[in-house]
């Protein structure tokens, strides 16, 4: 029975010790202000599917 209790003990420290260090976690980083999108000019452009497939075509015929 005091095993039991001991180990109870130590579970629930580690659980609040995590729980406090994920608090703290989350407060540091919410401090840093508001969160901004990307630039639009930093985002690549999406493939189209007849640029994907000409790709692709164009390295199975240079293979």
């Amino acid at each position: 029975m005091e095993r039991s209790k001991l180990i109870a003990y130590i579970t629930g420290a580690i659980s609040i010790i995590l729980a406090l260090a994920y608090l703290l976690i989350v407060s540091i980083l919410d401090f840093r202000g508001e969160m901004l999108p990307a630039p639009i000019s930093q985002i690549p452009s999406i493939l189209s599917a007849e640029s994907l497939l000409k790709l692709i075509e164009n390295l199975s015929v240079n293979i």
